[in-house]
């Protein structure tokens, strides 16, 4: 069974293929509901801990700490590196394999992936495409650790360009070479991609990133709101235990998440982060005015692409004078749900924005797609850092690195000969 599982922040993603087409998992929760993701959460009590669901059900039982957005974590970690959960710290490794053999549980034992699941799960992985190596050697080597053969990594936005392909080309909707700008808001990161393709073959012109921004940002300041609202001191604020930060982002995001253009007013039920707390409502506009200088980031990053790469002055490329011509600006990723995000985006590229009709599962069906080799894509993409080693110099007094291949070095496709560097120390 070959698998594209995007790993995200908030959510695990998994699609599948299926005879040319590609079905995003359902998982069955402990209570019975169907969810098209599993939650990358993990629970401790003394020296037990439970991933997934379980620990989504945890947070319901006395004793238990629900820890969310580990991935988080990844951006500075390495191997060794311990994460603080309650009481334990646990290596990053181990908190990873530990989390992937409960995804491989629950898409063994209550999903809707289909039957005859008894050979191997062949995975094509998803990361962000400013990850840097202890992240993608973490996120691949967890996942061989837990029992699943790992076909690949591939860079998230570079996986919903190839949906977007997908969906044009069984939409017959492909005549020529397209340029599309990929923007990938998702719960813990932010990327963009340029994208050139066509019906076959996707070629990244250029990827940018802010490792550091996501939905849960946004969770943060509707939490901050409604601890102001209800005039929480700052004593109490530094109070809050694991459990209860946990409980206070949750009921933000489940706020969050139900917001709708015609929205007027937010209620965060603060009673159920601590007994006693009240109810708070907050005006739509004192959040969105919170949250625009975050969604202005990932536009300045944006029109740093565009402009790097010829369109003219970025957002407005018409393709006149010489300049490139945007078809489209793709957005993808849960963070983008909100609508004030698509509202900024559309007041700065007008009609070319395009928001994915599978929004949070659009980069797992990328992946699925680029497992399937009968697919036929050809994906043509490129160094997001510089890749070297890090090497001794003046007899052993310092450390310095030395680039073999500069960040844009575009990677070799199926049939191209490997990339070699050669060096003499």
């Amino acid at each position: 069974m070959k698998l594209g599982i995007d790993f995200g922040t908030t959510r695990i993603v998994v699609a599948f293929v299926d005879r040319g087409n590609y079905p995003v998992v359902v998982f069955e929760a402990p209570d019975g509901n169907s969810f098209e993701w599993f939650p990358p959460l993990v629970a401790v009590k003394g020296e037990e801990r439970r991933y997934g669901w379980e620990a989504w059900a945890a947070q319901e039982q006395p004793g238990w700490t629900v820890v969310r957005s580990v991935k988080r974590a990844l951006d500075c970690a390495g191997p060794a590196t311990l994460i603080q959960l309650g009481e334990q710290r646990v290596p990053m490794l181990v908190l990873l394999r530990e989390l992937a053999l409960a995804l491989r549980k629950a898409l063994l034992e209550n999903s809707t992936l289909p039957a005859g699941r008894n050979g191997s799960l062949d995975v094509m992985l998803g990361v962000p495409a400013n990850a840097n190596s202890n992240q993608r050697f973490l996120t691949a080597e967890a996942f061989r650790q837990a029992d699943f053969n790992v076909l690949g990594i591939l860079n998230e936005p570079s996986a919903a360009s190839i949906e977007f392909g997908h969906h044009k080309r069984t939409s017959h909707q492909f005549s020529e070479k397209m340029r599309i700008l990929v923007y990938d808001f998702g719960g813990g990161t932010f990327d963009a991609s340029l994208v050139e393709l066509d019906a076959r073959e996707h070629v990244v012109i250029s990827s940018e990133g802010i490792p550091t921004l996501g939905g849960d940002d946004f969770d943060e300041v509707l939490a901050g709101l409604a601890l102001e609202e209800a005039h929480i001191s700052v004593v109490e604020q530094d109070s809050l235990t694991q459990a209860e930060m946990f409980r206070l982002h949750e009921e933000c995001r489940q706020k969050k998440e139900s917001l709708h253009p015609n929205t007027r007013r937010i209620v965060i039920d603060l009673n159920n982060v601590r007994s006693g707390w009240l109810q708070v409502t907050i005006a739509i506009n004192d959040f969105y005015d919170r949250c625009r200088p975050l969604v202005e980031e990932t536009l300045h990053a944006t029109e740093d692409l565009l402009a790097a790469h010829g369109f003219a002055e970025g957002s407005t490329a018409d393709g006149q004078g010489g300049e490139q011509r945007l078809e489209a600006l793709y957005m993808t990723g849960g963070g983008s749900e909100l609508p004030l995000v698509g509202r900024m985006l559309r007041e700065q590229f007008g009609r070319r924005v395009r928001r994915s009709a599978y929004t949070r599962a659009a980069t797992a069906i990328g992946l699925a797609i680029q497992a399937d080799a009968s697919a036929g894509y050809v994906l043509r993409d490129k160094f997001t850092r510089h890749f070297g080693v890090w090497r001794e110099a003046e007899a052993g007094r310092s450390i310095v690195f030395d680039p073999l291949f500069p960040k844009g070095t575009p990677l070799p496709g199926p049939s191209d000969p490997p990339l070699l560097n050669s060096r003499r120390y």
